[in-house]
């Protein structure tokens, strides 16, 4: 079986084009120009040159193809650069959707988010739009949600990765932000850290079960852990304990409001919200894949001791 991955060489994409291969298909990428040497495995990989702004590129890639994976996104919008929700979450996938459809290709597989909704940030509004296009178009699709993802980064931009350099080693103590004005539950917000391997692992169960077909999986690691507990984690990485203190997501989101503009501010305001909301889902649709979830511990967090990923939390991925 022939897949095509948008968005293939990026931290998630390049464990889903590893897990292609290992269940035996090919991988059909669309890859950005300068950007070659990412491709995992290239030599069992079709490469066309491009973006998703090249419409014969993106249909030489699906012409090649007897199924597509969609798994272009960001965590930051840069409009001077082009970069936006709109244009790569919502307009682009919703290009390769029709073009699938002219072209004959049925099956479709979109990379969304956990919490997404049509009146949340524009994070999440993009990825809800991106599905309900994918929903009315008559291919025959499929919708991953995951919490955030964990694993080791190779070199890319990646969840615990930059908490442990952002935070943990960072000689300020951790913030444990809150709503309101009271420190009442100071990072109490919970996430379900999901494995790299176990997201990718879906994708490929998934292509391979018709009953998957039309749904929608939300994909979470088998604990629930609060803020807290997730910086504490990764400083038993480290073997060490970590001073935290109330942090008061209003000053931040202030601060936000005037900064978050420049690239070198570490957070906005959307991405404050999001945090704020949680972020946790239950593993049950791994089990429906017959996937055994990893669990953010420290036994799985170990490659953060050889990790020299050192980028910030709010660059882009893939």
């Amino acid at each position: 079986m022939r897949i095509a991955i948008f968005g293939g060489t990026g931290f998630v994409g390049s464990y889903i084009t590893d897990a292609l291969i290992e269940a035996d298909m090919q991988p059909v990428l669309l890859v950005r120009p300068g950007h070659e040497h990412r491709v995992r495995q290239a030599g069992r990989c079709t490469v066309v040159a491009g973006d998703v702004s090249n419409a014969a590129a993106v249909d030489s890639v699906l012409g090649q193809a007897d199924a597509a994976i969609y798994n272009v996104g960001i965590l930051r919008e840069f409009p001077a650069r082009g970069i936006t929700f709109r244009e790569l979450q919502l307009e682009a996938p919703k290009r390769l959707m029709d073009a699938a459809a002219r072209l004959g290709l049925k099956r479709f597989l979109l990379m969304s988010a956990n919490g997404v909704k049509p009146d949340g940030t524009a994070y999440q509004r993009t990825k809800y739009l991106a599905e309900q296009h994918l929903a009315a178009s008559g291919l025959e699709g499929t919708v991953f949600r995951p919490s955030v993802v964990f694993g080791d980064p190779r070199g890319r931009m990646e969840f615990a990765t930059q908490l442990m350099h952002d935070i943990v080693e960072s000689a300020l103590p951790a913030p444990l932000f809150y709503p309101g004005l009271l420190p009442t539950g100071a990072g109490a917000f919970r996430l379900s850290p999901v494995h790299v391997r176990d997201v990718a692992r879906a994708f490929v169960s998934a292509l391979l079960s018709p009953a998957m077909i039309g749904q929608t999986l939300c994909l979470g690691g088998p604990d629930d852990l609060s803020w807290r507990e997730i910086i504490e984690r990764l400083a038993a990485v480290r073997g060490r304990r970590k001073l935290k203190v109330p942090v008061p997501a209003l000053g931040v989101a202030t601060a936000a409001t005037l900064l978050d503009r420049f690239e070198a501010f570490p957070v906005t305001r959307d991405q404050l919200q999001m945090l704020l909301e949680g972020n946790t889902c239950a593993p049950s649709a791994l089990h429906s894949l017959g996937i055994d979830p990893v669990a953010f511990d420290v036994q799985h967090l170990g490659y953060l001791n050889n990790s020299a990923d050192k980028r910030s939390w709010h660059q882009n991925a893939a």
